[in-house]
């Protein structure tokens, strides 16, 4: 703790302005520690108020090189004697270094990066309360990611919710496809490049990984998430889970078959690239310079003839080019009579994938304000999925509200 905050004194008094390239570099330092040492407060604020085996089982849906060494449990470390039971600054320290990969952990099992935020929060509160039961015979990880699944699992009991197909909508014409699947709570998660993110890969955090996952029952989707993202044991995933090795085996292959029918063609081996490619960046840089110039004709390019469109949490989708052109012209032809003014955008990474942010200007105001994100898939350099969210995460992204 001392140690950052006299890291942080340096570079502030080091700090002035100078070529806006290089201020900016070192203003987004000084704030990435800032905003570690606010974690570490705001964990402390919070506490002080309150055996492998073999298995006969289908390959796993992701990579090997995801569950590498993922259970980390070659970094177990005694810390049963540390967890002071007063000692809330001491407590913070130790789980701060845990603390992004447990929020990812909850937002996989709920899909829900609000929700995912809360259960954080509840998940490093009862670890705080159940300090003294802590007795170090696994990891200080395992320990947290148990406490963090039966809070998600518990969440998922109260919060009944099974993906849907969308309903036609009346009045709207969305396409001759098949519907696509409706996740209403689905939002995006914030990726930044920050070395925090080694707890993510990419294959497990894209929406349509997310999306697949929420087909599945509570607990396979917990085995699921144990044993082929986070590489845990079976004999850990099954005393996580309360339930047999036999068991949460059996749950295992389950969930791997069920993920397969509701994951892409192209994602059936599950693999990806480990950040946006420089093919995805020349489409998002196109996709947003068509919205910003209204040009229509270039947008249409860059869309797959069965592009799928859909906006969480709100009814409306699309499925194919001319069904998505015919709703979007409406708001970006500036001759039509619903235009609804001029765009600007703004690059983003959400879920490990492109992602632009769009500003409005209406007719008659001074400001650009936040309006959509829109989360890409991109495949043979066509973009064959838009998924936009509401602007209410835009501040979580780093993202401003207003753009003069």
């Amino acid at each position: 703790m001392d140690d950052l905050i006299a890291d942080i004194e340096q570079r502030v008094r080091k700090l002035f302005p100078r070529a806006p390239s290089a201020f900016y570099s070192d203003v987004s330092d000084l704030s990435a520690l800032v905003g570690r040492l606010r974690r570490l407060a705001r964990l402390a604020l919070d506490v002080s108020a309150g055996e492998d085996v073999t298995e006969n089982v289908t390959e796993s849906v992701t990579p090997e090189s995801v569950t590498a060494g993922g259970s980390r449990e070659s970094c177990r470390v005694d810390t049963a004697g540390q967890l002071h039971p007063s000692d809330e600054w001491a407590f913070a320290g130790l789980v701060e270094p845990h603390r992004q990969e447990l929020r990812v952990h909850c937002y996989r099992m709920v899909g829900s990066f609000d929700d995912s935020e809360d259960l954080l929060q509840e998940t490093l509160l009862r670890a705080w309360r159940g300090r003294e039961g802590f007795a170090g015979q696994s990891s200080l990880r395992t320990w947290l990611y148990s406490i963090a699944t039966n809070v998600c699992l518990e969440f998922l009991r109260r919060h009944a919710r099974e993906p849907r197909r969308y309903e036609p909508v009346p009045g709207i014409d969305s396409g001759s496809g098949e519907a696509p699947a409706q996740v209403a709570w689905l939002q995006p998660y914030p990726v930044s490049a920050g070395p925090e993110e080694t707890a993510l890969s990419r294959e497990t955090i894209e929406l349509v990984f997310i999306t697949a996952i929420q087909h599945l029952p509570p607990k396979q989707r917990a085995t699921l998430v144990l044993r082929d993202v986070l590489g845990m044991p079976a004999a850990d995933t099954a005393s996580q889970l309360g339930v047999s090795v036999a068991s949460a085996n059996s749950a295992l292959q389950r969930a791997r078959d069920a993920m397969r029918k509701h994951l892409p063609r192209d994602r059936a081996d599950w693999s990806a690239p480990a950040g946006v490619t420089a093919e995805e960046q020349e489409v998002l840089d196109r996709y947003m310079d068509a919205i910003g110039r209204s040009d229509l004709n270039a947008m249409a390019d860059l869309l797959s003839p069965d592009v799928v469109l859909t906006m969480p949490p709100n009814p409306f989708w699309f499925v194919g080019r001319d069904a998505m052109m015919s709703f979007v012209t409406k708001s970006l032809d500036p001759a039509a009579p619903a235009f609804l003014g001029h765009w600007r955008q703004l690059p983003a990474v959400a879920n490990g994938q492109p992602a632009a942010a769009g500003y409005i200007n209406r007719p008659g105001t001074r400001f650009f304000r936040a309006q959509v994100l829109d989360v890409l898939r991109v495949e043979g350099g066509r973009i064959v999925e838009i998924t936009a969210f509401e602007p209410h995460l835009f501040p979580a992204f780093g993202l401003p509200l207003t753009l003069s």
